[in-house]
């Protein structure tokens, strides 16, 4: 039993220290995607409650097709279709694909965070002379993100979940790192519970982040608890 244990123990840390180099990889995969899919996101939300019915139509048709679409094919059709015109490697690609994912999502929650501020925020910076375009900026989104912080926290949480996806077009990642694994030694359970042990770890470290953000950021009236 304690030789059985030791040999258990020996052969998780090997393929511990094989999966560690692919960490810096999914996190790098995922804040780059989920950076991109916050400016994507403003900018769409902004659009999806302009005036101009162009723009939030544009926005809207953006917002249903893309969150109509699954992951795994967004992230075909830009590397195995785009790619091919816009020569993009694997990483830039999973970073689209992803980026482009979460756009959307994020779009929904910016346009609900500055449909929550009251009207008359709107009007007063106006009736102080401010155009359309300064009160979002500089009274309107500024008190929004104070409310959207938290499920926009939950969603990056989603993003480094399924940047694990992106394996698929050979990115070395964790899941793609865990799959070589096997297919060299064979060794299937012992892989994919190292593999979902690391996930875990990250996941619930960043839950814990999500739980303080939520906490500091909490705004009376919008279903959060006062501190």
């Amino acid at each position: 039993m304690l030789d059985w244990l030791a040999e258990q123990i020996i052969l998780h840390w090997d393929i511990l220290q094989y999966l560690i180099p692919a960490i810096p990889v999914t996190v790098l995969i995922t804040i780059c995607s989920f950076s991109l899919a916050m400016v994507l996101g403003l900018i769409i939300g902004v659009m999806r409650i302009s005036s101009i019915k162009l723009l939030s139509n544009f926005a809207s048709i953006y917002i249903n097709v893309i969150r109509g679409i699954p992951l795994l094919v967004q992230i075909f059709f830009i590397y195995f279709g785009l790619g091919k015109f816009l020569n993009l490697d694997r990483f830039t690609a999973g970073v689209l694909a992803v980026g482009i994912c979460y756009s959307a999502y994020l779009a929904e929650i910016f346009r609900s965070g500055i449909n929550a501020i009251a009207r008359g925020q709107h009007e007063a910076a106006q009736a102080l002379g401010m155009t359309r375009f300064q009160t979002l900026r500089h009274v309107i989104i500024p008190q929004s993100l104070r409310i959207v912080i938290p499920p926009i926290a939950n969603e990056f949480i989603a993003s480094l979940k399924d940047s694990s996806l992106v394996s698929i077009i050979g990115l070395r990642e964790i899941t793609r790192a865990g799959r070589e694994y096997y297919s060299q030694y064979f060794v299937d359970f012992q892989t994919w519970v190292m593999v979902a042990l690391i996930y875990l770890i990250m996941t619930l470290t960043l839950s814990r982040i999500v739980k303080y953000l939520e906490r500091i950021y909490a705004v009376e009236g919008f279903g959060s608890k006062t501190r």
